[in-house]
């Protein structure tokens, strides 16, 4: 087992501590943000408005996705944030979902280009792949944090959860689940696996068709593949809430949602199915302006600055 703590020290009163969780998830959002800042200047945006808009989308997202872990939490009937409120602000003990950094962050993107006059369409097609491929650089964390994994299995890429602490309450019972011998699916490798091979795919498609594709094409791929991938990924998951008594998990309802709407966004881009607010969508990125400052001569502005000095001997 990896110590989930790099270091730690005292400032003062403070406890100053760095954690694997933290590292990789600012790891994977750094090397998505390249990955996305590559494709917007491919597609002849500027690529710094993606570290630009990462200021605001960064922080909200992770709001996000710390609300929904909560929530969610709550939902599968934890009462660890009820009875302890304050632990749901220490977000370096890991927890985060998706699902809400996706929203959170998406709407701080959209009040981003918006305020700023780019395509929204532009940079959702740029950020769809890179969005996957640094969700998966971050699951590293779940291994190390001993989370986010599947029920027992003889396989033998197992893992082992032996820190008691990291057991789900139905495998807790050590003589039927000991702690040396039973092993579990990897569910976060499973999905990391998945979303970078989808990454992958999606940058692929841009390259190939980069003649022929339409704005959106991208973004409406990426709510498929992420909405298909999840869903399998939730078959694996023990530790989410599940709508009644089914087998169907919140997230599972919310990422087959993401996939259909995904089929039926598609549909409509390639004109297979009409509805009357897609009638003229744009055939073609909307690209920003460059703004051209005024083109001031050095020399001009040296002999004014002479003139001046001039002007107070006189």
């Amino acid at each position: 087992m990896i110590d989930p703590v790099i270091f730690s020290f005292k400032l003062f009163v403070w406890t100053i501590t760095l954690r694997w969780y933290g590292v990789l998830v600012m790891f994977g959002a750094v090397v998505g943000a390249w990955i996305a800042g590559r494709e917007i200047q491919r597609r002849g945006e500027n690529e710094e408005a993606i570290w630009d808009a990462m200021v605001w989308v960064l922080p909200l997202g992770i709001i996000g996705a710390r609300l929904w872990y909560v929530v969610n939490a709550i939902l599968g009937g934890s009462s660890y944030y009820l009875d302890n409120p304050i632990k749901i602000l220490y977000v370096w003990e890991g927890g985060l979902h998706f699902f809400g950094g996706l929203l959170f962050g998406a709407i701080a993107l959209y009040f981003f280009l918006r305020n700023n006059g780019m395509d929204f369409w532009l940079f959702l097609d740029s950020i769809a792949p890179a969005a996957l491929i640094g969700q998966a650089l971050a699951r590293p964390a779940n291994f190390i944090n001993q989370e986010l994994y599947g029920p027992p299995t003889k396989l033998p890429w197992g893992i082992l959860i032996n820190n008691f602490g990291s057991r789900l309450s139905q495998y807790q019972d050590l003589t039927q689940f000991p702690l040396e011998t039973t092993r579990f699916h990897p569910t976060f490798a499973y999905e990391m696996i998945l979303n970078i091979l989808l990454g992958l795919l999606l940058l692929w498609i841009a390259l190939r068709y980069s003649e022929s594709i339409k704005p959106g094409t991208i973004f409406g791929g990426w709510l498929v593949a992420a909405g298909v991938a999840r869903t399998i990924i939730e078959f694996f998951r023990p530790d989410q809430p599940r709508i009644g008594d089914s087998f169907v998990t919140t997230s599972m309802l919310v990422s087959v949602l993401m996939a259909i709407v995904g089929v039926l966004f598609l549909l409509v881009r390639y004109g297979k199915l009409r509805l009357s607010f897609a009638e003229g969508w744009e055939q073609e990125y909307f690209i920003k302006p460059v703004e051209e400052k005024p083109y001031v001569h050095r020399r001009k502005i040296a002999e004014d600055s002479v003139d001046e000095e001039d002007d107070k001997f006189e």
